[in-house]
């Protein structure tokens, strides 16, 4: 997984959006920056290159478990990143659909849309955690 420069990037932006979003975050952004590590840890420990059909699969199931989760968090929740967040994971999802039909996208075209989503949803994470962080301080409790 960490073979290249984006890949090691993208695990270090990782890291710092959800250690924010678990320190000073409150429960929404706990919970959405515990599902995201969750998905890309359980991502990685069920990833095969022997069996890329058996690997997609997983993929796609844990993609929809987050998708899920996102929406959930949406619906229960006052803030509107999980909804942003839920769109981001919303493409990543049509996307393993489309492969998964066999509509076969190219496969640049999909890993960007994957990565920039990706990307997308993590800077949700970390707008809704800082907007979270902001809205407690300006009401004088714990920062």
């Amino acid at each position: 997984m960490f073979e290249t420069i984006y890949s090691q990037v993208l695990t270090g932006f990782l890291v710092l959006v959800v250690g924010f979003a678990l320190v000073k975050g409150d429960e929404t952004e706990r919970i959405g920056g515990a599902a995201y590590a969750l998905v890309i840890i359980a991502g990685v420990m069920t990833s095969d290159n022997s069996s890329f059909s058996l690997s997609r699969w997983s993929a796609f199931a844990l993609d929809v478990v987050l998708l899920a989760t996102f929406l959930g968090l949406g619906w229960q929740s006052r803030r509107s990143w999980p909804m942003w967040a839920g769109a981001f994971q919303a493409l990543i999802v049509t996307g393993h659909i489309m492969v998964l039909a066999n509509l076969r996208p190219p496969g640049d075209a999909f890993a960007a849309v994957n990565n920039m989503a990706n990307y997308a949803l993590l800077i949700s994470l970390a707008v809704g955690t800082f907007w979270a962080w902001q809205e407690r301080r300006a009401a004088g409790l714990k920062a």
